[in-house]
């Protein structure tokens, strides 16, 4: 089965937004003067760029996506934690950076989940959405464990 000229556009979209937070990443890891914070924002926008990779092959390969299942651990740090989305400044401490991140992930489910809701009528389309979230939450469930660790790091 190929891909719908809907489900082409919606790939073609999710490349872009990918490569959009490869770009906000990279440059954060310029901007920042603490070079841990420096290399996590350098890992997370190869990651970034491994999903735009992932995402180009499916539009190349004119397949549809495999099955990206939900995590099975979600700590929704990034809904009940952590409020607001920090802003990004040179000397931000690595937990807001981490937080950052984290509020950027969620808000990438958010969108791939409206559209999935919008998408109700095709099923095609609505799994897409469905994986393209999932695949997103892995993203946030790994950097809320890294957040669990560094801002609380006492409890430990």
């Amino acid at each position: 089965m190929s891909i719908t000229d809907e489900m082409r556009r919606a790939l073609e979209n999710s490349v872009q937004a990918e490569q959009n937070a490869h770009d906000f990443y990279a440059a954060a890891a310029k901007k920042v003067n603490n070079g841990a914070l420096s290399e996590l924002f350098e890992k997370l926008a190869g990651d970034e760029l491994g999903h735009r990779d992932f995402l180009k092959k499916l539009l190349a390969d004119n397949a549809p996506p495999m099955t990206i299942k939900p995590q099975a651990v979600d700590y929704h740090l990034a809904e009940e934690i952590i409020a607001d989305k920090p802003d990004l400044t040179v000397d931000m401490p690595f937990d807001e950076a981490i937080a950052l991140a984290i509020k950027r992930e969620e808000e990438a489910m958010a969108t791939y989940e409206t559209l999935a809701r919008d998408a109700a009528g095709d099923n095609e389309l609505r799994t897409l959405f469905i994986n393209l979230k999932n695949m997103e939450q892995s993203h946030k469930t790994a950097l809320e464990s890294i957040y669990m660790n560094v801002a609380f790091a006492e409890v430990w």
